[in-house]
């Protein structure tokens, strides 16, 4: 998902609005944090989960605003924030149905991964069968292997700024 974010920064500017759906844990902060370091943010990317809004200045000049609206209960409460969707570049986490009007195009991010992934992500590397090896024995077992989780992600691109626009940078 970082990967994805930090490609997709090369085609982005100001009045770019990304609006990204997908489950708790599916990767929706984590394509914004490769978007921030696409973009080079100055500091560090994290979820505005609490704060609902981040504003991250740019090497371009361009902010990168990270928003997220789990927490809002509708249109009017994301309009408080008082957002600058024409000079910044937006990226709104959990914002499907509360942007109508905000502006005439945008990119919808679906972020889908495979039930159960959670659960599968790290494999116990020290398990590999064999008994009398691994930290009951005096040796240090090795560390979990943390495997990266397959995403299906659909970009579907409204209003003319997308039509000749190629959404990936090389």
């Amino acid at each position: 998902m970082e990967a994805l974010g930090r490609r997709m920064a090369g085609s982005l500017r100001a009045g770019d609005l990304l609006v990204l759906t997908g489950p708790l844990g599916a990767g929706k902060t984590t394509f914004t944090r490769g978007l921030g370091e696409g973009l080079q943010v100055r500091g560090q990317v994290a979820s505005p989960t609490f704060v609902l809004a981040r504003t991250h200045p740019t090497a371009s000049g361009t902010p990168l605003v990270h928003v997220d609206a789990y927490r809002l209960s509708g249109e009017a409460e994301l309009d408080d924030l008082d957002l600058d969707f024409e000079g910044s570049i937006v990226v709104v986490e959990w914002g499907a149905g509360l942007l109508d009007g905000v502006a005439e195009s945008w990119l919808d991010i679906v972020i889908e991964r495979p039930t159960g992934a959670a659960e599968a992500q790290v494999v116990d590397a020290s398990d590999d069968g064999s008994a009398g090896h691994g930290p009951d024995d005096g040796q240090e077992a090795p560390a979990p292997e943390v495997l990266d989780e397959p995403r299906r992600v659909t970009i579907t691109p409204h209003g003319t700024r997308w039509a000749d626009t190629a959404l990936l940078a090389d």
